[in-house]
């Protein structure tokens, strides 16, 4: 059984360990999830591996991860939710969910990122949130402004090789929107 630091209504947060190169696998390894996280939209064993590394030590530097996500009701594995460094030094955090396709379309992206969010102004004072997607996915496009980011510019990412929109949220919409739900 999974330890979880966070739960939703429907969600359970957890942290990626060395043996969870299973999971990655099917996270990662799925071409459905990574068609718009890179030029090839596939990630090879090697290239999942190192992105499980990768959120392993981003945890061990810095306390944030793109950190793996289970249904509270199954213990599913629905996919990862979670920051990573932006701008550290102007506490910017840049936050990203990739679900498995068995959990699109149900709720649990939006679900998952409004406790992101009220993690990230809350446990880790957080001044503002980035958020990208790839052109393409106007499922992210629709989720970022449903949750209230806004639209700043194209930003160039690398692993695609193109300009992705680009949004953020600041701490003062989320004070606005929290003192207004209280």
């Amino acid at each position: 059984m999974r330890k979880y630091f966070l739960l939703t209504e429907r969600l359970g947060f957890s942290h990626w360990k060395k043996d969870d190169a299973e999971l990655a696998y099917s996270l990662w390894g799925n071409k459905n999830v990574t068609k718009y996280l890179s030029a090839s939209g596939t990630f090879t064993a090697g290239e999942v591996t190192e992105r499980l590394k990768l959120e392993i030590d981003n945890e061990k530097i810095y306390g944030i991860q793109y950190w793996p996500v289970f249904e509270l009701e199954t213990g599913g594995f629905a996919g990862c939710c979670g920051l990573r460094p932006y701008k550290s030094s102007e506490k910017i955090y840049e936050i990203g969910f990739h679900l498995i396709p068995e959990y699109w379309g149900k709720g649990y992206g939006k679900e998952a990122a409004e406790a992101m969010i009220k993690y990230a102004f809350e446990e880790l004072g957080a001044e503002k949130l980035f958020a990208g997607h790839n052109p393409d996915n106007t499922a992210s496009a629709r989720l970022l402004t449903k949750l209230g980011f806004i639209y700043t510019d194209d930003e160039y990412y690398k692993p695609t090789g193109l300009y992705h929109p680009s949004y953020i949220y600041e701490k003062i919409n989320y004070n606005k929107v929290k003192g207004e739900a209280e």
